[in-house]
């Protein structure tokens, strides 16, 4: 029901845009977040957004490097990734709560209803 894509690889100091598109869930209801696992290693929070765009929350790590951001009409929620470095190497999976219209914010895993089948990063030193 979630399709993540815009993975790839990139050079340290490059960026990535990350898209999350739904398929049968209206993302305008849902509370969305970010999450990437890298090897070895568990999911973790990334970043997450109200129903409406107008709260937003990052992780300490990401914070001033990524924007996470929805355009309710496509159905579809982005991850813009900037100042990428070999530390942001995963897979980075987008998840949806709800339906709700709560402000949030939502970090942990067993918060999120709905998860798409993740998208690889590859960051190169």
């Amino acid at each position: 029901q979630l399709q993540a894509s815009g993975g790839g690889f990139a050079q340290a100091g490059g960026s990535l845009r990350l898209s999350c598109a739904a398929s049968e869930l209206t993302l305008s209801t849902y509370y969305m977040g970010w999450f990437r696992q890298a090897p070895g290693k568990e999911r973790e929070f990334v970043s997450c957004i109200n129903w409406s765009g107008s709260s937003t929350y990052y992780a300490d790590s990401v914070k001033g490097r990524f924007t996470i951001s929805r355009d309710n009409a496509k159905n579809t929620v982005y991850l813009q990734m900037i100042s990428l470095n070999p530390e942001d190497t995963a897979v980075y999976y987008c998840a949806a709560r709800g339906p709700t219209y709560m402000s949030g914010p939502y970090y942990r895993r067993a918060e999120y209803d709905y998860w798409g089948q993740g998208t690889q990063v590859t960051v190169s030193s």
